[in-house]
């Protein structure tokens, strides 16, 4: 049973304004003190992000990711601010963007020019143990039909600037305007995934080749398979809950690798598509099969994929998990219906912050 961890970074809000604030830099120097290296500045001042350790399932996840958010929490709050779990800043902030003091996000800044002036979004993402870095390119052939679902599960970002972009995701949209995030591309082997990132890297699309910033990637500093499509979410259980689910994909996964299956080669040009459907509905619409190219119901695909991996939640005991979080998808929605829920009592998006923070915080 491969170990599992998470990273998830919050947003910094003021608590009148309900807008992020730069103070990343105080909040994890005060957070550190409890944390350690489990709490680290993110791309924008406005942003921090928490680390559980390698954990070997849901309940270890559960109660680490717990320990990580109270910590972050308090530490915010003795600057005067809040944590807040959203994928995008809901009532936004400054503009550009004020970015963080690490010479690679300098040098996106550089590269990318204006695509970052309000590039604030905030995410979490799943590590698997998978050390063999060949298997694991392998593993990520797999799993690229399965993204766009990740996406429709994940959805936690319909407001952007204070306003309802429409879109259930707005991160995965802001997102797909930079040529080097995304899905990752088809490699029949570790040389030629390398290959495709050091001709991307030469050509300025990519920063370094030695660290893609693809929604799954071996992960350059540790032995994991890293997961990175989602929208962060405000509820811890939701958390645990997919990640067991992306845990049980990548060991299914993994044994047809083994087994020689080098994955399906699926059509750029339907991935695409399928990101851009889950990025607009979310779970209450119908999305797009990445295989088929068919207009399926989100809730038919995840029932597809729980089928796909039952095997190995059943192994790992997690068929609960996985299933009580489809109940609560279809009876409360994705995190932007429910965002939206919350705008629609008549205050706004305002409301939204406080709904979020209140989660963030585990007192929602």
């Amino acid at each position: 049973m491969p170990t599992v961890g998470v990273e998830e970074e919050y947003f910094l809000i003021h608590p009148r304004t309900r807008q992020v604030q730069p103070a990343g830099a105080r909040v994890v120097a005060r957070a550190s003190a409890v944390l350690g290296d489990l709490v680290s500045g993110e791309f924008t001042q406005y942003q921090i992000e928490g680390k559980t350790p390698p954990c070997s399932g849901p309940e270890e996840l559960r109660k680490e990711l717990t320990r990580v958010r109270a910590a972050a929490v308090a530490a915010a709050r003795e600057e005067g601010l809040r944590l807040c779990a959203s994928g995008t800043p809901v009532m936004g902030g400054g503009v550009p963007a004020d970015i963080g003091d690490h010479p690679r996000y300098r040098a996106g800044a550089d590269q990318y020019r204006a695509l970052l002036d309000d590039f604030a979004i905030s995410a979490f993402h799943a590590h698997v143990h998978l050390p063999d870095r060949e298997v694991a390119v392998l593993v990520t052939n797999h799993l690229r039909p399965w993204l766009p679902l990740l996406v429709a599960m994940s959805a936690n970002s319909p407001f952007h600037q204070g306003r309802d972009t429409g879109y259930a995701s707005w991160r995965a949209v802001m997102r797909s305007g930079f040529p080097c995030l995304g899905p990752p591309p088809y490699a029949a082997s570790l040389e030629e995934h390398q290959h495709i990132a050091e001709a991307m890297a030469e050509s300025e699309a990519m920063l370094e080749a030695g660290m893609p910033f693809w929604d799954v990637r071996p992960n350059p500093r540790l032995p994991t398979l890293e997961i990175r499509t989602m929208d962060v979410l405000p509820d811890i259980d939701d958390t645990v809950a997919l990640t067991a689910l992306i845990r049980a994909l990548v060991v299914t996964a993994e044994a047809k690798v083994v087994r020689g299956d080098p994955g399906p080669r699926t059509s750029g040009e339907l991935l695409r598509a399928a990101y851009w459907r889950a990025a607009r509905d979310g779970w209450s619409g119908k999305g797009v099969d990445a295989l088929s190219g068919r207009i399926l119901p989100a809730s038919v695909q995840a029932e597809r994929l729980v089928e796909y991996v039952r095997p190995v939640l059943e192994e790992y005991g997690e068929m609960g998990e996985a299933a009580a979080f489809l109940r609560r998808l279809d009876s409360r929605g994705c995190g932007a219906q429910r965002q939206r829920a919350v705008a629609a009592t008549g205050t706004g998006p305002a409301a939204v912050v406080d709904d979020l923070i209140a989660a963030t915080a585990g007192q929602r």
